[in-house]
């Protein structure tokens, strides 16, 4: 039996806090809205007028037709497994997508579960991941300090993202952006990365603190007009309804991510043409479930209908963290 297996049967599991409006005790919950029409706003690439905010078609999770439980097949899997890549389909839905920028401010990690910010980073070259570790973890390290007020940052992994039009995205050398809704972590996988990636003796006091999991996302090389990132405010989320836990199975492991369910509720957010100075960080999970902060933020990569021909294809970067407090 792998950590991850130990991880999800051991007593450290907290127990899952049901959130609904009705529980929660702040103007948080109150913040809830529906999307009203509005007009759009514009904004200016190289001399072009472009629609600001837009509607893009964002994939959501639609459940096995047999009840069974859902699972993605991943990577080195596929040549070991004899069951498809993924038991479960996605279904289409053109969402009204926000720009914030601007008032970004007031998105925050606690309340929306992402948070923009603007700091140039001093290396720029994302070509080789021994690089990418030396040079951009502690810088990454810092930062996210500095944004949160953690006490302790550990990056587990990173991704380098580039768009690349025909190709497929499995290639785990050549990674394209996720077209669908998702979360990265689920409550079980979130506390299987700090038996996997913290020494064993520290365990158990670390699983006490307050500890998140917050992805360090930034365009790299030029701005992300191209296919950019969109994240759903915590506080159009229904977890209990729109949060589906699926099996990521390698050939060696097993873990765990959330797909969404629709909901037309959901209030999607983006920063037109982020360029490599700025930074969003994305929640993907907190040990505090009570209802007083945003547990997570689904997000998801998009094509915008209103990209200009020719733009150059998105590129991207994003650190994996797990951040405790005292």
């Amino acid at each position: 039996m792998g950590r991850f297996a130990l991880a999800r049967q051991g007593s450290s599991l907290p127990r899952q806090c049901r959130i609904t409006c009705a529980s929660r005790q702040n103007s948080y919950a109150l913040e809830k809205t529906k999307w009203l029409p509005r007009a759009l706003k514009t904004y200016n690439i190289n001399g072009l007028t472009m629609a600001s905010d837009t509607i893009g078609t964002l994939n959501y999770f639609v459940a096995p037709l047999d009840g069974s439980l859902p699972y993605r097949n991943r990577f080195n899997a596929y040549s070991t497994m004899t069951k498809p890549a993924r038991n479960w389909t996605q279904e289409p839905h053109d969402m009204q997508i926000e720009d914030v920028r601007g008032k970004e401010e007031l998105y925050k990690l606690d309340n929306a579960g992402f948070q923009y910010g603007r700091e140039a980073p001093k290396h720029t070259s994302f070509l080789n991941d021994d690089e990418i570790e030396r040079e951009y973890y502690p810088e990454g390290i810092d930062l996210i300090k500095r944004v949160t007020g953690a006490t302790s940052i550990v990056i587990f992994d990173h991704h380098v993202r580039r768009h690349r039009p025909g190709e497929s995205g499995d290639n785990p050398q050549k990674l394209q952006p996720i077209s669908s809704v998702h979360v990265d972590q689920t409550t079980t996988s979130s506390i299987a990365r700090v038996h996997t990636h913290l020494p064993p003796t520290e365990v158990p006091s670390l699983l006490r603190r307050r500890f998140q999991i917050v992805n360090l996302w930034r365009p790299i090389s030029h701005a992300a007009v191209d296919w950019p990132i969109a994240l759903c405010d915590f506080r159009s989320v229904d977890f209990e309804k729109d949060m589906v836990p699926v099996a990521l199975i390698y050939s060696d492991r097993e873990t765990e991510t959330f797909s969404v369910k629709y909901n037309p509720n959901h209030q999607w957010k983006y920063m037109k043409a982020m360029t490599p100075e700025e930074f969003v960080l994305i929640k993907c999970y907190d040990s505090i479930q009570d209802g007083s902060v945003a547990r997570l933020t689904p997000h998801t990569g998009f094509q915008d209908p209103n990209t200009p021909e020719g733009t150059p294809l998105r590129e991207s970067v994003e650190l994996r963290a797990l951040v405790f407090y005292d």
